[in-house]
């Protein structure tokens, strides 16, 4: 660190201990700062430090220091010490099982996600990707993703640094949701989830909406907020799912003391759905009631027009009848999350992220989650019973209903119950 002390305007070693104080202040600050500017160049994001409010001489501090970081960059990555196995064995030798097991996806999917992300991976001056390959990059992400390894443990199977391992996992699930999330989470043809939803004994669904919370580490601010109905941190993350068992929208981030309802009413989905602009304006006539698109939900949601739910408490035949349409049609979200968490089985373990990455790389598994159902991605039964075993531990908490049906949401729903019970006459 010659080229700093350099920097440092000292005059004699009897200084005054108040300007020495100051100076090494600044000296940390400035470290700081340029820890922070190497880094976000390193992944191509804007720089939000505010280098206007810079001195002359605190700005020479940064970019020296900013340079020094620069030249040990490459002995840094020269940690990696053999690239036998990922090279070699896991290319070139591997068959689509050894992919499947390890990665989740067998080799062509795989391949395929890396050529979808090369706009946002491959950098314009690639002197870090120069040493570590779009694919392995993609291969770290995903071992992350399908186990619950630490980032020690990572970085060892990889024989890299364990920053490395951490900055590789933000870059690739940013890509994934900078590129794919409108292309995998979408609606899709509306006419079609109808007519799948019709099949399946319920008339004029769209879509099912359910949470899921996600454990992770108890943040560094506002903890309690995190803290649900369970008693273990968690992140509620709210979808809507299809009749093919399909993620079509996803809200993330939400903290795990919030309740599902809160969350609904504070969507631009919500907003959609009460301007009517979400769904074609398709109705369907029950009886003597006109019936728009509708969601399913459970009973913690209220009554809307266009979002309908279980009969609860004392049930005759036909209210019982309606209530197990509406359940086997609301089974495919609960399938969708099965899938999910069993094939991609880190959400049961504690997230190792800051919270504000765990949206993101959340939001990957959902995207992830769609891919491998359109490739036909094989799924195998010890994923499931491992999944099982692990959700034992973090049981999903229940959530209170809240009154406040509409009028127009009741008749929609009778009217379904007494076709219901017609039919079955």
């Amino acid at each position: 660190m010659v080229c700093v002390l350099r920097a440092l305007p000292l005059r004699a070693a009897g200084m005054d201990p108040k300007l020495l104080t100051s100076m090494l202040l600044t000296l940390n600050n400035m470290l700081r700062m340029a820890v922070e500017l190497f880094l976000k160049l390193q992944r191509q994001e804007e720089c939000d430090i505010d280098l206007a409010r810079c001195s002359s001489y605190d700005m020479r501090l940064l970019v020296t220091f900013t340079e020094v970081l620069t030249t040990v960059e490459r002995c840094f990555w020269a940690r990696e010490t053999s690239t036998e196995w990922w090279d070699h064995i896991v290319m070139h030798i591997w068959d689509d099982e050894q992919w499947l097991q390890n990665f989740r996806v067998r080799k062509a999917t795989f391949m395929g996600l890396c050529d979808e992300l090369v706009p946002a991976l491959r950098c314009k001056d690639p002197r870090i990707r120069a040493a570590l390959p779009l694919e392995k990059s993609m291969a770290i992400a995903l071992w992350k993703l399908d186990t619950p390894d630490c980032y020690q443990l990572l970085a060892n199977q990889f024989a890299m640094g364990k920053l490395i391992v951490g900055l590789v996992l933000t870059d690739v699930c940013r890509a994934i949701n900078h590129i794919l999330l409108g292309k995998t989470v979408t609606l899709g043809k509306v006419h079609d989830i109808v007519d799948g939803f019709t099949q399946m004994g319920f008339h004029n669904c769209g879509v099912v909406i359910d949470g899921t919370h996600i454990t992770i580490l108890a943040p560094d601010l506002l903890a309690t907020e995190y803290i649900n109905l369970q008693g273990y941190f968690s992140m509620v993350f709210q979808v809507l799912v299809d009749h093919r068992e399909h993620f079509t929208d996803i809200n993330t981030g939400w903290s795990g003391k919030v309740h599902d309802t809160r969350i609904f009413q504070n969507t631009g989905l919500f907003r959609k759905l009460q301007a009517w602009t979400f769904f074609p304006d398709q109705k369907i006539t029950i009886g003597e009631v006109e019936m728009p698109i509708v969601i399913l939900c459970d009973p913690p949601h209220p009554l809307m027009p266009w979002l309908t739910k279980p009969y609860t408490g004392q049930l005759n035949s036909s209210k019982e009848q309606l209530n197990n349409r509406l359940s086997k049609c609301s089974m495919t979200v609960e399938c969708a999350f099965g899938s999910l968490k069993a094939h991609w089985c880190c959400p049961y373990g504690k997230l190792d992220l800051a919270e504000d990455y765990i949206p993101m790389l959340i939001s990957g598994y959902f995207m992830l989650h769609n891919i491998c159902e359109g490739k036909g991605e094989r799924f195998t039964q010890g994923w499931t019973t491992e999944a099982q075993r692990m959700e034992a531990e973090f049981e999903q908490p229940e959530t209170r209903a809240i009154r406040g049906a509409q009028r127009g949401a009741i008749s929609i729903r009778d009217a379904l119950r007494q076709q219901f019970e017609a039919k079955s006459h």
